[in-house]
């Protein structure tokens, strides 16, 4: 596993929304979601249509993303483009989370 300068900015979160906020927003469906690790934020992946969990790194620079549907125990540093693992340290999902893929 590569290093990772942002493992500092990790936080513990709560989940902005049981799944993509901005797709429940405007009805869009998503594959996969990922959860920021400052702010909670929870977006849907590049796979997914609107890629907002990407967008939302743009928009705040928040570098590090969970894996989060369902947690997975990884992490993803935009800035230094590595994996992290997080293990045991995963954002509990606020309950069931509608599929939409």
């Amino acid at each position: 596993m590569d290093e990772c300068a942002h493992v500092q900015t990790i936080n513990k979160v709560t989940p902005s929304a049981r799944g993509c906020e901005e797709c429940l927003k405007i009805g869009s469906w998503w594959v996969h979601l990922r959860i920021c690790r400052a702010c909670g934020h929870v977006g849907c992946c590049d796979q997914s249509p609107n890629r907002h969990a990407t967008a939302h790194y743009h928009a705040t620079r928040h570098p590090v993303i969970e894996g989060y549907d369902p947690p997975e125990g990884w992490g993803w540093c935009y800035v230094d483009e590595v994996f992290i693992e997080l293990g045991d340290d995963t954002t509990p999902q606020l309950g069931p989370i509608p599929k939409f893929f």
